[in-house]
Order: C-alpha cells, then structure tokens, then sequence
C-alpha cells in the first residue's frame, strides 16, 4: 500500500498522530513522578479551568496580546523600510549589513535590563523588547527577498519610463510579497518568544507571568498550563494566519 501511494505521488501524512503522541508521552512520564513534580494533562486542564472561572486568564491573555501586536507592529513598519531600502541600494545595504549581523546575534532578552532601566517595569519595555527581537530579522528577509526581483522586470519598467516612486509602488513592492509575508512569520516567532521571556522577568502580567509566578510558588500545573498556552497561540497563528497568507503569495509569485 505504502509503496502504491509512492508510485502515484501520495506521501502518507501523519501530522495529526504528533499531539496525541505527545500527550500520550506526557501521561507515561508524569506516571513516574508526583503530581506536584509533573501533573497529568487532566489536572493541568482543571487548572486551567480554574483560571478561566475567575477570569484572569483572559486578563493574561489580553494583556500578552496587546503587547504582542503593539511591539510586532512597529517592527514591521520600520523593518519594510528599512529592508526595502537595503535590497535597493548598494549603500545602504553595505550600511546596515554589520547591523543585522550584531543584533541578530545578541539575544532579545539581554536587552530586557536595558528596556527596564530606559522605561521602567511594565509595557514600554517588553514593547521594545520585542521590537528589537523582530526587526532586523524581518528587515534581513525583505531585503533577500527585493534583491532577488528578476533585472528584466525592473528593465522593462525603466524602458515604460517608470519614476523611482513607480518603481517603489509597481515593481519593488508587489515582487518582494512573498518575501514580506516569509517576514512576517519570522518575525512572530523571534517577537512571540521574547515577548515571553521579557514578561518572567519584568511584568505584572502576562502568559510569561503566569509561567514565572507558577515556578515561584511551585504550582506545576500553572506553569505547564502557561507553557501549553505559548505553543498553542504560537502554533495556531502559525498555522491558520501566517503560512496560509504566505502560500497565498508564493503560489502568486511563480504567475
């Protein structure tokens, strides 16, 4: 049968086995310990329940969101301008290449202390915290992406008595999409995770939070219910937003 579904192009998908593979992992290792070392999956949802009953769960979740889009937010406007100017000009891309290079080499969460002494406990510096874990990485993929639009196009475009602002608006822009929304899926992840790590260190509130908190006070259940909430929301933006907008994209590049 397997070697049918080769000879006619079918790969068997076995995606759906990971998460019950997974949970099935979970329970036969948390056999093995305490419930208070590692809980059931069954009592982190009734934890989970818990939090859900009394409403701070949303209020965690809310308050991780709002940061999430306010810090992923800026990072896209100023990563577009700034990968498009490098992938554009020689000049700038020589600029800006060290720049990438030491940035995207020092973890986002060293600069959490730096943010906190700048502004202080609370939103402003995980704000920045994740704009500074999203942008150069999303800047250095549009920039790869406008470098590799086609000379004939960018020729044709000049030959039709194109402006540099038609240029911009008509060729660079449209070509680099399918580099942009690979950007955005980047960009989310390396955000998501420093969101996270900046809110166990500084904040008040937050999925992060719930994590660090759970760990203080020994909860297990509280921190493994925080750690499944970060995945889930990682894997379903993922998923249902990013990949889909992305092989929307790609599909329309090769037309």
């Amino acid at each position: 049968m397997m070697n049918a579904m080769k000879r006619f192009g079918h790969t068997p998908n076995y995606g759906w086995t990971a998460l019950p593979f997974l949970l099935l992992l979970w329970m036969a290792t948390a056999s093995q310990y305490p419930a208070y070392i590692l809980p059931q999956p069954w009592e982190v949802a009734a934890e989970g329940w818990r939090w859900v009953a009394s409403g701070k769960l949303w209020t965690q979740l809310i308050a991780s969101l709002l940061e999430e889009f306010a810090g992923f937010s800026a990072a896209v406007l100023v990563a577009l301008v700034l990968g498009m100017a490098a992938g554009i000009s020689a000049g700038f891309r020589s600029f800006i290449t060290p720049l990438n290079g030491l940035f995207m080499a020092i973890p986002p969460i060293a600069w959490a202390p730096l943010t906190m002494i700048v502004f202080g406990l609370g939103y402003l510096s995980i704000i920045a915290v994740i704009f500074i874990a999203a942008v150069f990485p999303m800047a250095l993929t549009i920039q790869n992406g406008v470098q590799a639009i086609r000379v004939g196009e960018l020729r044709a475009a000049r030959v039709l008595g194109a402006s540099r602002w038609q240029l911009l608006v008509h060729v660079y822009f449209p070509a680099s999409l399918p580099a942009l929304t690979t950007a955005l899926r980047v960009g989310f992840s390396q955000a998501w995770r420093a969101l996270v790590a900046a809110e166990m260190i500084g904040a008040s509130r937050g999925i992060g939070w719930m994590v660090s908190m759970g760990g203080q006070v020994g909860n297990a259940s509280q921190v493994l219910l925080g750690i499944s909430l970060i995945g889930m929301i990682a894997w379903l933006t993922e998923s249902l937003i990013f990949r889909r907008i992305e092989q929307h994209y790609q599909s329309w590049r090769t037309t």
